[in-house]
């Protein structure tokens, strides 16, 4: 669970980070694998959470069927949801990621059904937001990766693993340019080593 605290008898954080006072600056479903930011700075954490500051998301998803043009058009223009309509999104078919590490559990088969992959580019943070807008054109999610958060991305962490990132007070101006001055702290991705931080690729968010 991307959370520290307790959860049943499900990993946490906790397992994986030892590096007090830092919180995930958004999350993933228990289902979701890939990347989260973390930060003990709560002016930031909000600024990278929040949709207001538009900071894109992109998702590597692997959906049941061959996707086609007119779900990616759909997908792009925005998909009506329970909650309102989406915004926009950057939406292109693509091939399996290369060096994609194995989901447990595997994702189910049906050996008469196909799978395909695309990636899903939003600024909008919705609860299980990119799954039901896959699943509102006809082809439901079976695999969801977060491979960035605006600056940063997987690269070449393996799951569970993390790396420190040093964001400057110039850079966060650039990136929340109507923030106003931002926070003189720094921002953390993480690693499964004690708390060391920053950016992490996880299983079954965290792994």
């Amino acid at each position: 669970m991307s959370q520290f605290t307790p959860c049943d008898d499900r990993e946490t954080l906790a397992n994986y980070i030892d590096i007090p006072a830092i919180y995930p600056a958004g999350r993933l479903d228990f289902d979701s694998e890939g990347l989260m930011v973390l930060t003990g700075d709560g002016s930031l954490q909000h600024r990278i959470s929040h949709p207001d500051h538009k900071l894109s998301k992109c998702y590597w998803v692997q959906v049941e069927g061959e996707i086609n043009e007119s779900a990616i058009n759909a997908l792009q223009n925005g998909v009506e949801l329970k909650d309102g309509l989406t915004q926009p999104a950057l939406a292109h078919a693509m091939d399996e990621p290369a060096g994609l590490w194995p989901r447990q559990p595997p994702v189910r088969y049906r050996a008469a059904i196909p799978t395909s992959w695309l990636s899903l580019e939003i600024t909008e943070g919705r609860n299980r937001q990119v799954r039901r807008m896959t699943a509102a054109v006809g082809f439901p999610t079976l695999r969801l990766i977060r491979a960035s958060i605006g600056p940063w991305s997987l690269d070449d962490l393996a799951p569970g693993q993390s790396r420190i990132v040093e964001l400057s007070t110039s850079e966060q101006r650039k990136l929340f340019p109507k923030a106003g001055r931002g926070s003189k702290r720094n921002a953390k991705t993480h690693k499964p080593r004690p708390r060391t931080s920053p950016t992490r690729r996880g299983k079954r968010s965290p792994r």
